[in-house]
């Protein structure tokens, strides 16, 4: 946190490292870090538009991490701040350039829409993830035919060329499930999720080979509501909570739509999810069932070829 010296002037904390570097997270650090400044001098987002020859909206869409930044406009904005000292204001700037950075995933902006380019962001540096799905095996634990088979279902009229694409993202994803540091994956799918043959038989039993291999990470977990538990807590739908080590970031919640997307970081709003998944891995059968139960459901489909 920023904490002011006796003489009221701000402290600007030395901005800690990110793991994996996403410039997603690195952009809302940077504008987390500008509001409180901003917010300890007691100056309006118009007067600090003002400072840099633009409009307070923008000032706001940068401190919620939603533009990139120019050197210049983070400097003018310290200075009004009062940060004048260089031992104070290089950490900050320094962060500009890396914010700036484009991450793996702008080569695929062709079929990468905004709304979800947030997320995919926001996912390269979570520390951890927790998924709950009621149709679909997660995107991060999806293997390449059935990822092709979901990728159809939601695009029908799309070139093959555009498929490929569209599957090679996925895959590429699922890198961060084993690369350096990687989070901890928790998905909680409800039993219709592996009864549904999204694909065909064939596919749906590599996908279910696909969640064993990735149960052998130590960083994934995997748990099965059944059938028998009938009404459960989720009733809304799917949803994604993820958590970060940066204390500047809120654990956010991540819903999906058919053309866009709704990111929750108040506080209650997170912590009704939280409570959400947490009774959902109550009502789940318990981690150590979750092998014995996907090699059954294999078995039956296996016994329909």
């Amino acid at each position: 946190m920023i904490t002011p010296h006796a003489d009221d002037q701000p402290v600007v904390p030395t901005p800690m490292a990110v793991p994996r570097g996403s410039s997603t997270v690195l952009r809302i650090v940077l504008g987390a870090q500008l509001r409180r400044l901003r917010e300890h001098r007691g100056i309006t987002l118009e007067e600090a538009g003002n400072a840099i020859r633009a409009s307070h909206s923008k000032v706001s869409r940068m401190e919620l991490g939603r533009v990139s930044f120019r050197i210049r406009d983070v400097a003018d904005l310290l200075t009004l701040y009062g940060v004048t000292s260089e031992d104070e204001r290089e950490p900050l700037l320094s962060l500009v350039e890396k914010a700036n950075l484009t991450g793996w995933w702008h080569n695929y902006n062709d079929v990468l829409p905004n709304w979800f380019e947030t997320y995919v962001g926001l996912e390269e540096s979570a520390t951890g993830i927790r998924n709950y799905e009621v149709q679909f095996v997660p995107g991060l634990l999806q293997s390449e035919g059935y990822a092709r088979a979901v990728v159809q279902l939601g695009f029908p009229s799309a070139s093959r060329e555009e498929l490929d694409r569209r599957v090679r993202l996925r895959m590429a994803r699922q890198r961060l499930l084993r690369g350096s540091a990687p989070p901890h994956l928790w998905a909680v799918l409800d039993e219709a999720v592996l009864r549904r043959p999204l694909g065909g038989v064939q596919v749906m039993c590599e996908q279910i080979d696909h969640i064993l291999t990735a149960l052998e990470l130590p960083n994934v977990t995997v748990q099965i509501v059944p059938f028998s538990v009938g009404g459960h807590a989720a009733a809304g739908g799917p949803f994604s909570i993820l958590r970060f080590a940066q204390p500047d970031l809120p654990d956010v919640v991540y819903l999906e739509q058919l053309t866009s997307a709704v990111y929750l970081e108040k506080r209650d709003d997170v912590d009704s999810y939280l409570e959400v998944m947490e009774r959902l891995c109550i009502e789940a059968e318990p981690v150590t069932r979750t092998r014995e139960i996907l090699l059954g459901i294999r078995e039956e489909l296996s016994g329909k070829r």
